[in-house]
């Protein structure tokens, strides 16, 4: 397995460029950031160079679903300023080539709604891959708990799997995260075992709390076991130091 560090909530008591050095002296080799948008991409690109890391996943812009509203892929109403987003991300993506963008499918508020969202997400998604695949660049999309985020449209795995076998589009893939998945009452293992071919980057914490494994109630040694056996190639993006790992009886059988 692979882990990487997602910076957007890792060593937050530094400024962004010492970030990349923490995570490389905690022993990471990849990271992963929210949103970059608010640094140059090659101001990134430099810090990155100068930790000897690779960049893994960013996501598109998701205007306001981070302060409750209803974000920007889905409503039919901002298709404009997604496709503004796509562009303002295919700038980043020329720059800092990561592996994989995650576009976030947001909330409806309106379940009258619901189906004119997710034919609107369906589009959006697949203009992303469109545009990302022939720069070598997964899309992903990922399914959130509606406890956190209520109304957000795509909350279990088999929506996900809907979402694929309607766009068949070879550059996309889910992202798969453990907690949100648990707090759906999700099949973790047997979902990852089955679909390992279809999870382009996986997230995990523990729940409650979204802490580092073993502040929980999530068995993250089997969890970790059956990624270890599925198949899976990608990265594991963890919001928490690689320390509390080295102390696992699973770390030390990967």
């Amino acid at each position: 397995m692979k882990f990487s560090a997602n910076l957007s909530l890792l060593f937050t008591e530094v400024e962004w460029p010492e970030r990349f050095r923490a995570a490389r002296q905690a022993g990471f080799d990849a990271v992963e950031i929210q949103f970059p948008y608010n640094e140059k991409p090659e101001t990134l690109r430099q810090a990155l160079a100068e930790n000897d890391l690779k960049l893994v996943l960013f996501n598109v812009d998701a205007d306001d679903l981070l302060q409750g509203g209803e974000g920007l892929a889905a409503v039919p109403e901002k298709r404009n300023r997604f496709k503004a987003a796509l562009a303002q991300t295919l700038d980043y993506i020329q720059v800092l080539k990561p592996e994989a963008v995650n576009v976030l499918p947001g909330c409806c508020f309106n379940t009258d709604r619901n189906e004119a969202y997710l034919t609107t997400f369906k589009e959006n998604l697949l203009l992303a891959a469109q545009s990302f695949w022939p720069l070598g660049v997964k899309t992903v999309f990922e399914a959130i708990n509606t406890d956190t985020m209520p109304g957000f449209i795509i909350h279990n795995g088999e929506q996900m799997l809907r979402v694929l076998e309607a766009l068949q589009h070879p550059g996309l893939f889910m992202q798969y995260d453990i907690y949100h998945m648990h707090k759906m009452a999700e099949p973790i293992t047997d979902f990852i075992t089955r679909h390992a071919d279809k999870i382009g980057h996986i997230q995990f914490a523990d729940h409650p709390g979204r802490g580092q494994p073993g502040t929980g109630s999530i068995d993250f040694e089997r969890i970790f076991l059956c990624i270890g056996q599925s198949g899976y190639q990608g990265w594991v993006g963890t919001k928490e130091s690689l320390q509390w790992l080295s102390r696992s009886p699973v770390y030390r059988a990967i």
